[in-house]
């Protein structure tokens, strides 16, 4: 717990009872002490969480440290910039190049290491085929560890 100079009313309201700082100005007061690897993390978890956190902090609209990952080796080799976390048909996609029809998923293997986990992406895989997409999957280990390759695919599938 902190106490704070500037707090205003407009950035309190009660939760059970107990009055606390709304989710903009907690994530206000996380960026001045928190590692900015961590404020990340925090910030996409309030995206994720839809949290009412206004437009101040310029997110980037991961979800997750691979997905943001991801998008960092994309600006490193000057891939252009997909639309992040977007719905396509009946799935939100991690990266979605519109014009050139392209998918990228980036599984860890928390979220996507179960039975049913591996059949629900291969039938979401299969549907955005059927819709015209080229669907790419990427693992946290080739994004750290195969950069090339991965760079090398989406450029080829980028290219007009």
């Amino acid at each position: 717990m902190h106490r704070s100079k500037t707090l205003v009313s407009a950035d309190c309201t009660r939760r059970k009872g107990i009055p606390v700082t709304k989710p903009a100005r907690t994530l206000k007061d996380l960026r001045r002490i928190l590692p900015s690897q961590k404020f990340s993390a925090v910030l996409r978890q309030a995206e994720f969480l839809d949290l009412p956190i206004g437009c101040a902090f310029g997110t980037d609209h991961t979800r997750s440290e691979l997905e943001a990952r991801f998008l960092a080796l994309l600006r490193r080799h000057r891939l252009p910039q997909p639309e992040v976390n977007v719905r396509v048909d009946r799935f939100v996609v991690d990266f979605l190049w519109r014009r050139q029809r392209l998918i990228v998923e980036v599984d860890g293997w928390e979220s996507h290491g179960t039975r049913s986990a591996f059949e629900e992406d291969r039938a979401r895989d299969s549907r955005l085929t059927v819709l015209g997409y080229d669907v790419l999957r990427y693992t946290w280990r080739r994004v750290e560890e195969d950069t090339a390759e991965v760079v090398r695919a989406v450029r080829e599938l980028l290219r007009p």
